[in-house]
């Protein structure tokens, strides 16, 4: 053996000491290290697939309709009745009002009883500047918008 090789299985063995004898700190492994590796040399190949059609830049004509988008200008709603196209049967109708009562009502009814002025609380459900005028189209039932007073 090579003094490299003497010197490689010395450091295998531990120190000796008084009433020991020199054992191998890894007695089940082989003395020489293997330089081959465990493995064979040839990888596995991927498996092959069929390669996907060649893309083109070309726009494929289309069989379905344009899609038309209706652009509704925003429209403010007063307490009054109002004479629109509706957005949803686009029919021209006047909106039907109805008042409702709104967070504003409950907390303007909550402080007049907290102040202790519970019998006039009730009041507040009868005020127009108190509820809420939602909009309705009278064809279609369908809610359109509100004017918070």
């Amino acid at each position: 053996m090579s003094n490299q090789e003497e010197h490689i299985h010395e450091q295998d063995y531990q120190p000796s000491q008084a009433g020991f004898t020199k054992q191998p700190l890894y007695p089940n492994l082989p003395p020489q290290i293997d330089t081959k590796p465990p493995y064979p040399s040839v990888q596995p190949t991927a498996p092959e697939f069929p390669l996907p059609p060649p893309y083109t830049a070309e726009a494929q004509p289309s069989q379905s309709e344009p899609v038309v988008t209706l652009i509704q200008p925003s429209i403010n709603y007063g307490s009054q009745p109002m004479t629109i196209l509706c957005p949803n049967c686009h029919a021209n109708i006047t909106t039907r009002v109805e008042t409702v009562a709104n967070l504003k009502t409950h907390i303007v009814a909550l402080l007049l009883c907290l102040f202790q002025c519970w019998f006039c609380a009730p009041c507040v459900y009868c005020i127009d500047g108190c509820l809420m005028k939602k909009h309705y189209c009278p064809s279609c039932e369908q809610y359109l918008g509100y004017c918070d007073n």
